[in-house]
């Protein structure tokens, strides 16, 4: 009986040494990490969205927290302020849900520019939504308060040749960067004067 209680015992430290050890080593490189996805998913759609912003938007982000998450928003300088913001939103698209980032200028809710971050759409026909700027190009200088759809569904966006529900899908994660852009735009507007 001492033997299995000893052997219970070592296990258990053992547990707790390599749990505490994981526990560690996870938050002291999450940031990091964090940073490294950032960099390579999110990166490249930042800068084409924020195409002659004199800062780099991926240094230059706070998280705003809503409810249990957080959001991200990256910071474009242009002009000497710091005056436009890029949030992700998600919709449904034909293979899953599709992420993009709008870019939108807070001093008149104008979109600057969007991208698709991620998808798992079918490569030549609704893989071209990340490609195509084109398509891309139809959402820039619209206000974040335009009603977002294709013209299949009675709006102004011309969907691509072959993919309306992956178009659907950009217009529905764009009606998502809106509605959460209006309930954060007050915040937004805070951590910006703070980071002046």
């Amino acid at each position: 009986m001492g033997k299995m209680f000893k052997l219970f015992a070592a296990v258990t430290i053992i547990s707790l040494i390599s749990g505490g050890l994981l526990a560690a080593v996870k938050n002291g490189t999450q940031e990091r990490i964090e940073y490294q996805q950032l960099k390579f998913v999110k990166g490249p759609v930042l800068k084409d969205i924020f195409k002659g912003a004199a800062n780099d938007p991926l240094t230059d982000r706070f998280k705003i927290a809503e409810g249990k998450n957080e959001v991200n928003c990256f910071v474009g300088v242009f002009d000497g302020k710091k005056n436009t913001v890029a949030l992700e939103g998600f919709g449904k698209g034909f293979g899953g849900d599709i992420g993009v980032l709008v870019a939108i200028n807070i001093e008149n809710d104008q979109i600057m520019g969007i991208g698709v971050t991620t998808h798992s759409e079918t490569p030549g026909l609704g893989a071209r939504a990340k490609q195509d700027p084109a398509f891309t190009a139809q959402f820039k200088g619209k206000t974040i308060n335009d009603p977002f759809k294709v013209k299949a569904d009675g709006g102004a966006v011309d969907a691509l040749s072959g993919a309306t529900v992956t178009s659907r899908g950009v217009c529905g994660a764009i009606l998502s960067v809106s509605e959460a852009y209006q309930r954060l735009k007050p915040a937004i507007i805070q951590k910006l004067k703070e980071k002046a």
